[in-house]
């Protein structure tokens, strides 16, 4: 699949469509489970890290070990870039997107599932795990 078919089949719309961002959020945020979110959310970042880390991880290793492993490689690469711009090492995105990818396999093993519930619900559920994992990140880097 190419990138520009990923991000229609995710977005509804073709890259560059000015409903590109309205379809991401509706549809990242209202997602019927925490893992449904991530297939949403920034699916341009999303191709790349599928293609080029996800599924070669998962060749040699278990699919949860993958997943948790692109998580980590995804918070690597955000902190890099803030590195970058603030001439200080930070591992605060790495931590904060281990602790998103440990609750996508949370969330997978317990069979989250609210796909019956209003779209506010949805989307108040998929925000309180993310805000969780930031202020729990937010302690954990105190130390």
């Amino acid at each position: 699949m190419t990138l520009t078919e990923y991000v229609k089949k995710r977005n509804g719309v073709p890259i560059g469509s000015s409903k590109s961002l309205r379809n991401n959020l509706y549809r990242s945020l209202g997602a019927k489970n925490f893992s449904t979110f991530w297939n949403y959310w920034n699916p341009i970042f999303g191709y790349y890290l599928g293609k080029y880390i996800f599924k070669p991880l998962k060749r040699i290793l278990p699919v949860g070990v993958a997943l948790l492993f692109t998580f980590i490689f995804c918070g690597m690469i955000h902190d890099a870039v803030t590195t970058i711009f603030r001439w200080k090492i930070s591992l605060f995105f790495t931590i904060w997107f281990s602790m998103m990818g440990v609750s996508v396999l949370i969330t997978r093993y317990f069979n989250h599932n609210f796909s019956k519930q209003i779209w506010v619900f949805r989307a108040s559920v998929n925000l309180s795990i993310i805000v969780l994992c930031f202020i729990l990140t937010i302690y954990l880097t105190r130390f």
